[in-house]
């Protein structure tokens, strides 16, 4: 059996086509928050309207980095949106990075990271050299879906929501609450 560190960050991933991934995550920076963790959310394709935004900023030790240039879609977005969305989420991430080097983090959660990648809205070349160096005690959560190989290859927890029904098939539109 090999001798490990409990102190060793590791790096989680919950993606798939399931509703649950910013769940999951959320109720992680709940737990660590409860244990006196320094915490921080960066959110990518997402306002910083939904309802756990709120509650999250009111817990002692964590921090939220979310908005958007705009409430479209990424597939929807004129090429000057895609653009400042991309400057602004590289901001996001070079804020995350630089809190985490200077210690100031137990856990990152980076929510719809992989999202952003496939849409062309983060640049995987840095979150992939940030992952590869972060520091040895930083636990980083990553969601979305169709996470690269290369970023699962850096993984040591992979978790895939699978969706089996969900009421948008029967048109129900996302709930307030609920989905968001």
């Amino acid at each position: 059996m090999q001798e490990t560190d409990s102190k060793q960050g590791l790096i989680h991933i919950y993606c798939g086509d399931g509703k649950g991934k910013t769940t999951a995550a959320i109720g992680l920076i709940v737990r660590a928050a409860g244990h006196g963790r320094r915490v921080m959310l960066v959110q990518f394709l997402k306002s910083g309207l939904s309802g756990e935004i709120i509650p999250l900023k009111q817990l002692d030790g964590v921090r939220v980095i979310a908005g958007q240039i705009t409430a479209k879609f990424s597939n929807q977005m004129n090429e000057q949106e895609r653009a400042e969305t991309l400057q602004l989420h590289q901001q996001h991430l070079q804020q995350a990075v630089a809190a985490a080097v200077a210690g100031e983090l137990d856990l990152l959660v980076m929510d719809e990271a992989m999202g952003a990648i496939t849409a062309g809205l983060l640049s995987k070349d840095d979150l992939l050299e940030f992952l590869r160096h972060k520091p040895k005690n930083l636990e980083v959560v990553l969601t979305g879906r169709n996470p690269s190989d290369d970023i699962m290859e850096l993984a040591d927890y992979i978790s895939e929501m699978k969706c089996l029904r969900h009421p948008y098939e029967r048109g129900f539109p996302p709930r307030e609450g609920v989905e968001y």
